[in-house]
């Protein structure tokens, strides 16, 4: 192990997400906070605690006393999600570097937390830590979004980050609520760099069908093309009925296409409810990021240090 003179002097944050994980929150920040305690000379865990139950929190507490471990619980006040329980921990946090990890599975080498420090020195400002295997929702998301998105960063399933001080508030400089941290990073026009271990994903986290709508509102064009191309559908239908109708004007023959026209009819309101649907999306989110300041509830914040 290093001694202390030769570790590193940056100082360092970990923000662990937690919400009902069990023994594996605990076994989880332990093996962080060796990673860190190995290499640095000065860092911190803070663990969020989303409204967990079943005693994940008690033992964290027992084994931050034990060790004397400098670990920051932060105790939400209500469940809130990943995302803002996250927010949360990032506004807590104090490191120059911050370290997100949004589960507390490990299918990764514990070295790569140190990896993606040494990475982050050579000028990355963040670094995501990825598998080299992903679900097939996943994937056909980051593929939409990649193509839509105005960064030339490709985004893909990541196990953590590890963002830089400079990160943090160049995001927070553009809207003080992070609806997806990891797209708001990209959009950053900050250096990104990737780490690829052997392996894959396999949680499901609750709410990210719902994120990844606001994200591909937020930060692609995605919902302008979907809404042009129901428009030009229905353009394409209106003018197929005006060349129906012609023909029947000029052969003389009657009407029978009553069927028809009502199908062209129901298909054309079909796309003006669908581009409305995308435009209630724009402007619902428009208001929740102008008007909803305050967006998690922190009950208490419990420092346990050594």
């Amino acid at each position: 192990m290093n001694t202390v003179n030769a570790k590193e002097k940056n100082f360092v944050s970990a923000v662990v997400y937690l919400h009902n994980d069990g023994p594996r929150g605990v076994e989880f920040c332990q093996a962080v906070a060796a990673q860190l305690d190995a290499h640095f000379a000065q860092y911190e865990l803070v663990a969020v605690d989303d409204a967990c139950t079943g005693g994940t929190v008690e033992a964290l507490r027992a084994w931050a006393k034990e060790q004397a471990a400098p670990v920051t619980i932060l105790h939400m006040s209500l469940y809130h999600g990943l995302e803002n329980a996250m927010n949360a921990g990032l506004d807590a946090a104090i490191g120059d570097y911050v370290y997100e990890f949004d589960s507390t599975a490990m299918p990764y080498p514990a070295d790569l937390i140190w990896e993606a420090y040494r990475t982050a020195l050579q000028g990355s400002d963040i670094v995501s830590v990825c598998p080299d295997s992903t679900r097939r929702g996943s994937g056909l998301f980051y593929r939409i979004f990649n193509a839509n998105a105005h960064s030339p960063y490709q985004l893909r399933t990541d196990a953590f980050r590890l963002v830089t001080r400079r990160a943090i508030n160049r995001v927070h400089a553009t809207s003080a609520h992070l609806p997806y941290r990891k797209a708001a990073y990209a959009a950053s026009g900050l250096k990104m760099a990737d780490l690829t271990f052997a392996g894959r994903l396999d949680e499901k986290t609750p709410g990210r069908f719902n994120l990844a709508v606001d994200s591909l509102a937020l930060y692609t064009d995605a919902g302008f093309k979907a809404s042009m191309g129901v428009t030009l559908c229905m353009l394409a239908l209106a003018l197929a009925e005006l060349l129906y109708t012609l023909i029947v004007f000029f052969t003389g023959k009657p009407v029978a296409g009553w069927t028809t026209t009502m199908f062209v009819l129901t298909l054309g309101f079909a796309g003006l409810f669908a581009v409305l649907t995308i435009v209630v999306k724009y402007l619902s989110l428009l208001l929740e990021l102008t008007f909803k300041k305050q967006k998690y509830l922190v009950e208490s914040i419990e420092k346990l240090q050594k």
